[in-house]
């Protein structure tokens, strides 16, 4: 665009009438200074305070936002925004937006994100809560460098710069606090390049509650990794209850285990194995249709071990399977039946006939489970390939 900067400095505000002239000030400050051809853009989302008033006064740009809440106002502010960069950080004076250099330096020289670490830089005593940086943001962090293999140390540091296209392409959706981890995930798992350099976090100057509220944006971060995740939300704990079934269940399908002197494992414990075993296969079966529907949509990046693997599980194929399961199933069923009825249909003794029947009925179960999954997979692939 014709009247396009180099860099934006974006700040999200929602009453922030205390602060928000402190902020515009040390991010005018820093473009003066630094000789950067840049803008201060206020996403207002609805401020009830003056701080429209206050921004204006300080020669900010205001953009009025009216979805509620963090990301809406950030992207709102994104669409907005007119410069070749932006740096984005919380109006509430508690990151220094007079001291810019490194982010700027990192985009220049290509990186598409630059992540502030708090951790790295410093935190002022009383900046961030205890269970926050303690419990909350480290355990956050270490998840999304787990599932996503993302080397950055602080995954929810409100001050981070990114190239304005290359986020625009992204199409962020998440309104809530939960657009941090999303900016990073998405980014991640579009080949994005991410850097990080250490920032600096004081106390804040607000005398009112921050918007942050612990556990329920915690849980938002939280339900949004694991979403973007199908491998660690399904497919993992898929495998590791089908294996821990499958032990038990062949451990105690002789007899009895004694271990130790005390504690004996028997139909109770069988039982659980195979229900345990169901709730792996069934969680096996979710991760391939999560995963699938995720890269068909485009929210998740195509596979090609996923697809081959796919190709060679057709739907005709896994029926077929199920259909060998069940008749498996179905045969131990039919024979523990029988051996019922050579008792006169008393009462079923915990020995070898229980033992079969939960066989079988554990595998007609799985053979079930596998064929409705098929057909789940189908019918969500026919209007997403139109």
């Amino acid at each position: 665009m014709s009247d396009q900067v180099e860099l934006t400095i974006l700040m999200p505000c929602l009453n922030e009438a205390e602060t928000l002239a402190v902020c515009v000030e040390k991010a005018q400050a820093y473009l003066k200074r630094s000789g950067v051809s840049g803008e201060v853009l206020i996403a207002d989302n609805g401020s009830t305070d003056g701080s429209q008033a206050i921004a204006t006064a300080g020669g900010a740009r205001v953009v009025p936002v009216a979805e509620r809440g963090y990301g809406a106002a950030l992207k709102g502010g994104i669409a907005a925004a007119r410069g070749r960069f932006i740096i984005m950080g919380d109006a509430d004076d508690s990151y220094d937006f007079s001291n810019l250099d490194a982010f700027v330096t990192r985009l220049r020289a290509g990186a598409d994100i630059v992540m502030g670490n708090r951790f790295e830089g410093g935190i002022e005593p009383g900046a961030m809560p205890f269970l926050h940086k303690y419990l909350g943001n480290p355990v956050l962090s270490f998840l999304g460098r787990l599932f996503f293999r993302i080397k950055v140390g602080d995954f929810h540091c409100g001050l981070r710069g990114f190239n304005t296209e290359a986020v625009r392409r992204l199409r962020l959706e998440t309104s809530g606090m939960e657009f941090a981890s999303e900016m990073v995930v998405r980014a991640s798992l579009a080949g994005l390049t991410i850097e990080e350099v250490p920032t600096t976090l004081k106390k804040d100057g607000r005398s009112r509650p921050p918007h942050l509220k612990t556990w329920r944006d915690g849980w938002r971060h939280l339900r949004f990794l694991l979403v973007y995740s199908p491998r660690f939300l399904f497919f993992y704990p898929g495998l590791a209850l089908i294996a821990l079934g499958l032990l038990g269940m062949v451990a105690l399908f002789p007899g009895p285990l004694h271990v130790g002197a005390r504690l004996k494992l028997d139909i109770h414990t069988y039982l659980v194995a195979a229900m345990t075993l169901l709730v792996g296969v069934q969680a096996l079966s979710f991760s391939v249709v999560a995963r699938r529907y995720g890269a068909l949509l485009g929210f998740l990046p195509a596979s090609d071990s996923l697809e081959r693997v796919l190709h060679a599980f057709s739907l005709e194929r896994v029926l077929r399977a199920a259909l060998v399961l069940a008749l498996v199933g179905l045969a131990f069923t039919i024979w523990a039946f029988a051996s019922w009825a050579g008792t006169g249909f008393g009462d079923l003794q915990y020995g070898r006939v229980m033992r079969v029947l939960i066989l079988g009925l554990t595998g007609l179960a799985s053979a079930i489970q596998l064929a409705f999954t098929a057909f789940l997979a189908s019918v969500v692939e026919m209007p997403l390939k139109r």
